[in-house]
């Protein structure tokens, strides 16, 4: 895993502007998604840079993560990489995405390498097919908000509307929580459903608590019924964008509830009333594959993107090994 480094005010500020200026700037290429990612046992998050007389000309947070200690952790080393890499301009671009790419490659010996992309990326495609990484097709949904708050409502699809309407007619509630209890107990839906439907890994605890305590950077909003917390959301909000990190529901329990629902439209209806301008799902599975949370996500009037991934394969044995037997762990990638 990586050391963490302690890098200098200066270049924290440089990096901050460049991120906040850049079109395609997002929360999980910025310092405080490092911060997060370095307090979590097992993980560890670092920045790679490219100067041009002092002046930062693109950026590249990356994050390696592993699942415990011994044969379970040795499986799971994998580095990836969100909404990334960010380059200044045209001018050189591809020099620069290349230097970012293979200077990853150095710096990581994980199993593999996975760019989860949040924005379209076909300009860099060919550089990064010539450092090795291939192409993986992978949807997304992105709901442009509505400049009047009001009708934000009508981005939903009707029974959405209905689903939404009825659960705060039968007593539910959106929160913001108030003490770390409550997302504890939002945490622990979160664990049941990763282990019993989701079947990859999740954040640690400390992932989760440390986002509460640092008000800065999102929100959550939580489920709240008959004094008891039934599903909620984990939101990053960075520039104009509120995204959906974890989210979780139980509705097999509450199925006349919908919490999920609720918890989904809880970001949205900020977003609105906030003056954001999008809320983006962070992904709907593969094209032309029957995924049930992608039917889900389609009816809150999001669009349809096709962002794809970048996958480099370092080590293609134990990469094997682990898409065929991590289930044995409930681990698969």
């Amino acid at each position: 895993m990586l050391k963490k480094k302690v890098l200098s005010k200066s270049f924290i500020e440089k990096w901050k502007e460049f991120v906040d200026i850049h079109p395609n700037g997002n929360f999980f290429q910025t310092p405080d998604f490092v911060d997060l990612i370095n307090s979590v046992p097992n993980y560890t998050a670092d920045v790679i840079s490219h100067k041009d007389r002092n002046k930062i000309k693109g950026i590249l947070v990356y994050s390696e993560q592993k699942e415990g200690h011994g044969i379970k952790g040795y499986f799971t080393n994998r580095c990836i990489v969100y909404g990334g890499p960010l380059v200044a301009s045209r001018k050189n671009k591809d020099t620069i995405t290349s230097f970012l790419l293979r200077e990853l490659k150095k710096q990581t010996r994980t199993i593999y390498i996975e760019f989860r992309n949040l924005f379209d990326t076909t300009g860099m495609k060919k550089t990064f097919e010539n450092c090795n990484y291939f192409y993986k097709p992978h949807l997304n949904y992105i709901v442009s908000i509505s400049p009047v708050p009001e009708e934000t409502i009508l981005l939903l699809n009707s029974s959405r509307r209905r689903q939404v309407r009825k659960s705060l007619k039968s007593g539910a509630e959106i929160i913001n929580p108030s003490s770390i209890e409550e997302v504890q107990e939002f945490y622990q839906i979160l664990v049941q459903l990763y282990k019993q439907k989701i079947k990859k890994p999740l954040q640690p605890w400390s992932f989760f608590n440390n986002f509460f305590l640092n008000k800065n950077i999102g929100e959550y909003f939580l489920i709240r019924f008959e004094g008891h917390i039934i599903g909620g959301i984990m939101c990053p909000i960075y520039r104009d964008t509120i995204y959906e990190l974890y989210i979780a529901g139980l509705d097999e329990v509450y199925n006349k509830i919908y919490p999920s629902v609720l918890a989904t439209w809880a970001p949205i209806e900020y977003a609105a009333k906030n003056r954001l301008k999008y809320f983006d799902f962070m992904g709907a599975g593969k094209p032309n594959h029957n995924y049930g949370v992608r039917e889900f996500k389609s009816k809150f009037g999001g669009k349809e993107v096709e962002y794809g991934r970048y996958l480099f394969i370092n080590k293609p044995i134990l990469y094997k090994i682990g898409k065929l037997g991590l289930s044995l762990y409930n681990i698969i990638t």
